[in-house]
């Protein structure tokens, strides 16, 4: 005899984090490692920009590494837990684009380092890429 299919009544998986934690990781990543690299010329607006961008990569490690292990099948709140993480970490990283776009334009009058202007373009480029990134996923969590 053949057992009723169940499957309509299993719970759906969750979505599969592998590849996709990656993307904001990266480029988080190198918001930090291109601000840095600048010897950080404005230290109230740039320092905010590293915080963020740096504890922002370590929380999502740490998430990612508390999914892989398993802590979601304890927790049924997981999906909440991810879009809120991701929610506000995408409000502190459009904090930080615009205070890295705003170094950029200060950056953008000294005339004397060029390389420097193109790092913090590059840097703001980054934090706005990351901050629609991590809107991306909170929605796409949100609305799974």
């Amino acid at each position: 005899k053949r057992s009723p299919d169940l499957s309509p009544l299993a719970p759906p998986e969750p979505p599969s984090l592998g590849m996709s934690v990656c993307p904001w990781q990266v480029c988080g990543a190198w918001v930090w490692i291109l601000v840095a690299a600048t010897s950080v010329s404005f230290p109230l607006l740039q320092g905010w920009v590293m915080y963020v961008s740096l504890t922002s990569c370590l929380l999502s490690l740490l998430l990612f590494l508390s999914y892989f292990f398993g802590f979601r099948r304890n927790s049924e709140n997981w999906r909440v837990l991810d879009s809120l993480y991701h929610g506000a970490t995408a409000i502190l990283y459009m904090s930080a684009a615009v205070l890295q776009a705003n170094a950029t334009i200060r950056s953008e009058d000294n005339p004397s380092s060029p390389p420097r202007y193109q790092l913090n373009t590059a840097a703001s480029f980054f934090a706005f890429l990351t901050t629609f990134l991590y809107i991306l996923h909170a929605f796409s969590i949100y609305y799974h």
